[in-house]
């Protein structure tokens, strides 16, 4: 996994908005866009790996 500091600028002001100004509300829904993300990927990862 990269290290913080080389991940992209967007991913690293999400998390510092999470940390720092997100209310309840908006932490509930950045998870759930964030888990339907990171899901979506995975599958295609491994959908790409199988076909090899």
């Amino acid at each position: 996994m990269k290290k913080f500091c080389e991940l992209p600028k967007n991913v690293k002001k999400t998390i510092r908005y999470i940390n720092q100004d997100a209310s309840f509300e908006q932490l509930m829904l950045l998870k759930h866009h964030l888990n339907k993300a990171i899901e979506n990927r995975e599958k295609t990862y491994f959908n790409n790996k199988s076909k090899i």
